[in-house]
């Protein structure tokens, strides 16, 4: 487990970080979250030692973490940051070449990572002759080659179209479901939504929240009810604890005061016909990160 604790850092009078702490589980994804300047990538190149903390920990394993750590994780920065005129797979190899593999081994991994990718085809071009996307792919190659067990990633789904986004969540998913801390950093507030098991949202560089995406949706959630009924719904504007927030015809949605509120409400629209779906309305990441940083 990847545990950040009281983490600090200063640029000048600058607070950046301000006593961050949050924990990346293994084989867990977990997506970092925040607007520009929230502290993202100050985190991300802490964690990954480009820069020191003024305070505060960073731990691997109960353990503060070492140079030797490190060389086992996989890191993709928001810049580009291969060389343009190499070829792909010549890239890729070289780079697991670094991390120590031998070079049948580092060919093969190369190999089947950049198929897995999308860019088997694409393996003897330049990186420079890549579109935007597939420079990305490529990117996202060269931090997981040498088969990392912790990943870092800032932004990875930039610039991807949606097929490239759905085959990144398919390689980063297996890379979790194999036991290895995932943390990403993504503004695709969808994408994390869909794909994270925890979240992690900061603001003016603290921790506004952080926990599973369930129980941030428990705490921050919405408390409004949504009713489709097949006649018309006005009436339950005239309903005793209930306020209703949208309604169009059988469709409404509504908060209710109470428990008691909520299912005398239930009762009333089954005597009245047809119930078609009466369920808790789906609170979306956004709407909780609007909450939370506001």
């Amino acid at each position: 487990m990847l545990e950040l604790s009281n983490v600090s850092k200063r640029y000048g009078d600058r607070l950046a970080l301000d006593q961050v702490s949050f924990t990346v589980g293994d084989g867990r994804l977990t997506g970092f979250v925040g607007g520009n300047g929230a502290g993202k990538t100050t985190t991300m190149r802490i964690i990954l030692g480009v820069l020191a903390a003024d305070g505060g920990s960073v731990m691997l394993g109960g353990a503060p973490i070492t140079a030797a750590d490190r060389r086992r994780f996989g890191y993709m920065p928001e810049e580009r940051g291969l060389y343009p005129k190499m070829k792909v797979l010549e890239q890729t190899v070289y780079l697991a070449r670094l991390h120590g593999w031998t070079p049948a081994a580092a060919h093969r991994n190369a190999l089947e990572l950049l198929e897995r990718l999308g860019l088997g085809e694409r393996t003897n071009d330049t990186i420079e002759s890549l579109s935007l996307g597939n420079q990305q792919r490529a990117q996202i190659a060269a931090a997981l080659v040498h088969k990392p067990e912790v990943l870092v990633l800032d932004e990875p789904f930039s610039g991807l179209d949606p097929m490239a986004v759905e085959t990144v969540q398919g390689v980063l998913a297996d890379v979790a479901a194999a036991g290895s801390p995932v943390l990403f950093s993504s503004h695709q507030l969808d994408i994390v939504e869909r794909l994270c098991d925890d979240l992690v949202i900061i603001a003016g560089g603290r921790i506004a929240a952080a926990g599973p995406g369930d129980a941030l949706r428990t705490e921050h959630g919405s408390e409004r009810w949504e009713l489709l009924t097949a006649g018309d719904a006005g009436w339950l504007r005239r309903q005793p604890g209930i306020e209703v927030v949208e309604f169009d015809g059988g469709w409404a949605v509504f908060e209710a005061e109470s428990d008691a509120a909520r299912q005398a409400t239930l009762a009333e629209a089954v005597t009245r016909g047809e119930v078609v779906s009466f369920t808790r309305e789906h609170t979306t990441l956004a709407q909780i990160f609007k909450e939370v940083v506001r």
